[in-house]
């Protein structure tokens, strides 16, 4: 371009265009020798049943795919990947925001790692913003140990919406863990209330962490958490917090008192202990393998497996169906139609949810 400056207005001064910059990016980069070869399922599976966690980890970022194509060959891969699972002990441990979770699982897996061995896989579930749907997943960064031990896994997954505490694909997450040779798995959520326990229903033993001396006890003696909990802890059970630590551990157990028996014939315990100076750690692990001891000889394991088969079974359905409702052309039309129709006033939210499902089910009839 011709610079102003060089018009005979200016006469004695001369401006250059310059040298031109050079590409940022080397013209000669071979593109195709940083690209990663994908992999067959067939590939991928061969890599899991070794336990090569890098094909693992591309495995799990499959199944947490929403590509259709994606999704077609995660199935696949889970399906081969069957047989070879089931031989772990599954935990799930809750509690609200700042209990310690994340500390006492570093503290948790290291312990069991040195004591029994095997391999120890960690699902940690992070909550996605409604904002932006965004997760932080920096669970990792809190298991300092774990994070470097060589005979773990790490997994943070965000929820993307899914209720429960944990993420929707964390049951085919389980599967291919096992297949890959770990024998304990943690999954954490994100910290349920009363009614979300998506995540008892994928594990064999949930654990439930408390905390004391922060306010009303009766907050953590609720009907909905505490009747699915097989063992209770209350961390932070050190220093000058000891003594509030064990009065609500009795008032934990007076009010298991007051609940009906667990069809697993288990009375559950509440124990105390310390995430951050690792005290109580094995009367813990000890709580946990006497439960499984327990259900394993009065067949409530094997029971409970089937049965957390059968539901998932219902709720991959369940998913279904609403994701072609919503994948539906027709319904897609209408559904801004509808909801004009509701914010008008012209409808209300019940009957124009229900003409669209006529809609949705004549579309079905008509194919």
């Amino acid at each position: 371009m011709e610079h102003p400056e060089n018009s005979s207005e200016y006469a004695g001064l001369q401006v250059n265009s310059g040298v031109e910059q050079p590409a940022i990016i080397n013209p000669y980069l071979n593109r195709s020798r940083f690209r990663r070869r994908e992999l067959s399922a067939a590939e991928m599976v061969e890599g899991i049943i070794k336990g090569d966690v890098t094909i693992l980890s591309q495995a799990v970022t499959l199944v947490e795919s929403v590509n259709p194509n994606h999704q077609a060959k995660a199935q696949e891969v889970i399906n081969k990947c069957l047989p070879y699972s089931g031989n772990s002990i599954r935990i799930g441990i809750s509690g609200v925001p700042g209990a310690g979770k994340s500390t006492s699982i570093d503290e948790f897996g290291i312990h069991v790692l040195k004591e029994k061995g095997g391999r120890l896989a960690v699902l940690a579930i992070d909550p996605s913003s409604e904002r932006s749907k965004g997760s932080i997943l920096g669970d990792k960064t809190r298991m300092e140990k774990l994070s470097t031990h060589p005979d773990s896994f790490i997994r943070p997954s965000p929820t993307a919406g899914s209720l429960g505490g944990v993420a929707r694909k964390t049951r085919e997450t389980i599967i291919l863990c096992e297949a890959a040779g770990f024998d304990k798995i943690f999954v954490e959520t994100v910290g349920v209330g009363q009614s979300e326990t998506a995540c008892h229903s994928m594990v064999d033993f949930f654990l439930l962490i408390q905390l004391a001396g922060t306010g009303d006890e009766l907050q953590g003696i609720k009907r909905g958490i505490m009747e699915i909990s097989d063992g209770i802890v209350i961390n932070k059970c050190d220093g000058e917090n000891v003594d509030k630590c064990h009065m609500a551990a009795t008032n934990f157990r007076n009010a298991l008192h007051f609940f009906p028996k667990s069809e697993s014939g288990w009375q559950p315990k509440v124990l105390c202990y310390s995430g951050f100076y690792a005290l109580g750690i094995k009367e813990v692990w000890d709580m946990i393998y006497e439960y499984v001891d327990f259900v394993k000889a009065n067949g409530y394991f094997d029971y409970r497996r089937n049965e957390q088969s059968k539901y998932w079974m219902y709720e991959s359905i369940n998913e279904h169906l609403r994701l072609n409702f919503y994948n539906n052309a027709q319904i897609q039309e209408l559904l801004q139609e509808a909801e004009h129709s509701v914010l008008a006033g012209r409808q209300t939210s019940f009957t124009a949810a229900q003409s669209l499902l006529d809609v949705y089910y004549r579309s079905l009839c008509s194919k």
